[in-house]
């Protein structure tokens, strides 16, 4: 009988920027923690509170450019409404017409208050490099870097 292994993320070892590694037991699960791991960076995620919904929809060729236009779309939010983000439900992901692909998701959060959340380190951009999506049986595993 197998573990059955629940969705996550961690922080690894990077010479300059944060590497992320995230991951789930289907894509939209991992998606949904490669965020939460992004905003766990910036400040204690368990702090925010779920008071303002985001719908966010993402698009890519591949899903690369899925992954990295997801986690951009979410830094715009905060770098334009000062949002911070604690809860993702990533509903589904769809190839258009064309071939591309396209994420719908919800995110819950709140506006950054430095009385009650902590100042960690400010994420600059996401990017491609170190960038890995491997899908196996039941379980998906992202890993990317952001830029600090």
């Amino acid at each position: 009988m197998g573990v059955e292994l629940k969705g996550g993320f961690r922080h690894l070892p990077h010479t300059a920027d944060v590497l992320i590694e995230a991951w789930g037991r289907s894509l939209e699960e991992a998606f949904e923690y490669a965020a939460l791991g992004v905003f766990e960076v910036m400040t204690d995620t368990t702090l925010v509170q779920p008071r303002v919904e985001v719908k966010v929809t993402a698009q890519g060729f591949d899903l690369e450019s899925l992954l990295y236009d997801w986690i951009e779309q979410l830094l715009v939010l905060f770098d334009t409404r000062q949002l911070l983000f604690s809860k993702f439900k990533v509903e589904g992901v769809r190839e258009d017409l064309t071939g591309n692909l396209q994420l719908e998701a919800r995110a819950w959060g709140e506006e950054y208050d430095p009385s009650r959340h902590e100042s960690r380190t400010l994420i600059k951009a996401m990017t491609y490099h170190a960038m890995e999506i491997k899908k196996e049986e039941g379980f998906v595993q992202l890993r990317f870097v952001v830029d600090i």
